[in-house]
């Protein structure tokens, strides 16, 4: 009779064997076997199946979380923020390249990069601020940057925990206009996801604060997420701050909805409206007692 190491020592040979036939049919370009005598989990057309999506809906939700909970991430600030945002030094050379060529459309978009830049600047000495706090507590008290994964603000962000020698998660989602993880991520905590609900459940799984910088209609996409989740008790509170009062001033007019009947008065302490990274980290740090 087999021991329970020798199954197990057959099962993972079987699954190794059945992944490496996969990858030589496909890097010599021949045909998999037929559908029905190939194993299921090694069955590329069959795991993209519509049928199948509720297992591939498991797989997104598994993996990060396995390997994040293997990492010792348990606690993360998550940053929002536009993808569009260059750091200052792009945006230098930007300008420096609109005006060489005197073209006054494009001396005034690298004029607009060179003022939303600040932003960038600013989301790289909050995530430095975090970082530098973490890198000092007790594993299971250390606090992790989490981003989308991608260049703007996720980039600043990323790399100011990277600018101290600390680890951060990106979440990446993949786009019909190919999206890279930027180069700021931890390697083994870069996860790149097919399903933006799965993407904005992770984000939440350990967020113990998110801080939304300026950004289009993904940031607010998940703004409100957050804002909607811990209003109606699905989520518990967290820190929610707003980066850059002169942005969101113009952008949200949330007292009407109270004037309107259609949220309550104390909806609008949910969150708050800081203009400095001393003040966003401060936000947290009160609401931990840090």
């Amino acid at each position: 009779m087999e021991s329970t190491q020798d199954i197990k020592e057959s099962s993972l040979a079987s699954i190794h064997d059945a992944w490496a036939t996969l990858q030589a049919h496909a890097q010599n370009g021949t045909p998999l076997e037929p559908a029905a005598y190939r194993l299921a989990f090694a069955d590329p057309e069959f795991l993209l199946r519509p049928e199948t999506r509720g297992v591939r809906f498991q797989l997104e939700l598994l993996k990060p979380d396995l390997d994040l909970s293997a990492a010792g991430v348990h606690s993360t600030v998550v940053v929002y923020g536009s993808a569009r945002f260059v750091s200052p030094e792009q945006a230098d050379q930007q300008l420096a390249n609109a005006r060489a060529s005197g073209d006054a459309t494009a001396i005034a978009a690298a004029e607009l990069a060179r003022r939303n830049a600040v932003y960038y600047a600013q989301a790289r000495e909050f995530a430095r601020l975090v970082a530098t706090h973490s890198e000092r507590q007790r594993a299971e008290d250390r606090l992790f940057i989490c981003t989308g994964g991608g260049p703007g603000i996720m980039e600043a962000a990323n790399r100011g925990a990277h600018d101290v020698g600390m680890p951060s998660v990106g979440l990446n989602i993949a786009l019909p206009h190919e999206q890279h993880t930027n180069a700021y991520v931890t390697p083994c905590l870069a996860f790149k996801f097919h399903y933006f609900a799965l993407r904005k459940m992770h984000f939440m799984m350990r967020a113990k604060a998110l801080v939304a910088f300026p950004g289009g209609f993904g940031t607010l996409d998940e703004l409100f997420e957050v804002l909607t989740l811990v209003q109606t008790r699905k989520a518990r509170p967290v820190p929610i701050v707003l980066f850059g009062s002169a942005y969101w001033g113009r952008l949200l007019n949330l007292d009407m909805l109270v004037e309107e009947g259609a949220i309550s008065p104390e909806d609008l302490v949910l969150y708050r409206v800081v203009d400095t990274p001393a003040q966003a980290w401060d936000c947290i740090q009160r609401f931990y007692r840090l």
